[in-house]
């Protein structure tokens, strides 16, 4: 019998069986209960890389971690190229560099606000690099296949809470920034740059909503604000079950485009270093969001691009405009 073959009746083995006889391999340290009623296998592909228990842990949760997954070496490379930026010691085209008004002083220069996030890093050879890992890629591939594009860049610097909250960022979906489909075909990968806890803000993510639909998103009704395009999932169940993602200095999580997810506040008085980028198949095609929930995202977006430069394309919105949404 081929590999391929063992593989397939061993995958086949797993899902004849009730649920109570799986156990989940999760890489990190939680342990989750699978639902009534197992999944077929429709967000993972087989590339010979995901046991039968993680793609399985994937296709009911919409996330796996994956510890240790990029070296001490790179991530304190990024982090030094993270530096320099906010030094002002390269200038990288197309890179927006966002700044908390909130905080007086930047880590690095003294009389500048706090540098926040970073997004649209692909022009800067360093940063870019992360999103070229093989490691980061062989696993990409298990969700996209074997064609990916990497379409959304961050290195997000979760500032220290200046006492209003503004620090949280809103359970939300991705897909809501993304006028792409198809869904099942786009995936994150978000690696700590540093020790990430319930005390820093680190990801809180509701498991199991990837198998729902895109649901109404807006700004939350939060006592101190919420930060421009931070939008929130309306009328989500706040007694789901929440995972805190409580991560060391190179874990990496991937996770499914409509996983409902957010962060809390960083307690602490440093910032909270993470870098990210979303990947999608190649073979993705643009949708029209007239008419969708999406569409106010859409307006939110083409506003704020406009103050940059101006694109006729209706396709374009969000290539031109992404620099202002995600980042947890």
């Amino acid at each position: 019998m081929s590999r391929a073959a063992e593989r397939l009746k061993l995958l086949i083995n797993h899902l004849d069986r009730s649920p109570a006889a799986i156990r989940a391999a999760p890489t990190s340290a939680q342990t989750f209960t699978y639902s009534s009623q197992p999944q077929r296998l429709r967000y993972t592909l087989d590339t010979d890389l995901l046991t039968p228990e993680q793609r399985l842990f994937y296709e009911e949760n919409g996330f796996i971690l994956i510890k240790n997954l990029v070296s001490e070496e790179d991530i304190d490379r990024f982090r030094k190229e993270f530096e320099r930026i906010c030094r002002r010691e390269v200038k990288v085209p197309g890179l927006v560099v966002m700044r908390d008004v909130a905080i007086a002083r930047s880590e690095f220069v003294s009389d500048q606000k706090a540098v926040s996030k970073l997004q649209d890093f692909q022009e800067d050879p360093e940063l870019f690099r992360y999103c070229t890992l093989p490691q980061i890629l062989k696993y990409v591939e298990c969700f996209t296949g074997p064609n990916i594009m990497a379409m959304h860049t961050m290195l997000i610097n979760k500032p220290p809470d200046a006492g209003k909250k503004t620090s949280r960022h809103p359970m939300h979906q991705d897909l809501h920034y993304f006028p792409f489909r198809p869904a099942d075909r786009i995936v994150c990968s978000w690696t700590a740059m540093e020790k990430v806890n319930r005390q820093n803000g680190c990801l809180v993510v509701l498991p199991g909503t990837h198998t729902g639909t895109l649901q109404e998103h807006d700004y939350p009704e939060w006592e101190g604000g919420v930060n421009k395009m931070y939008h929130g999932v309306r009328g989500y169940d706040p007694q789901h079950l929440r995972v805190h993602l409580e991560m060391e200095k190179g874990d990496t999580v991937f996770f499914h485009p409509l996983l409902i997810h957010g962060s809390g506040m960083n307690q602490t008085q440093g910032f909270r270093k993470a870098i990210s980028c979303h990947y999608a198949s190649a073979d993705c095609y643009y949708i029209d969001v007239k008419g969708t929930t999406q569409e106010n995202i859409e307006k939110e977006v083409k506003e704020i691009a406009s103050l940059f430069f101006y694109s006729s394309s209706q396709k374009q919105w969000l290539l031109v405009g992404r620099v202002l949404i995600l980042g947890v």
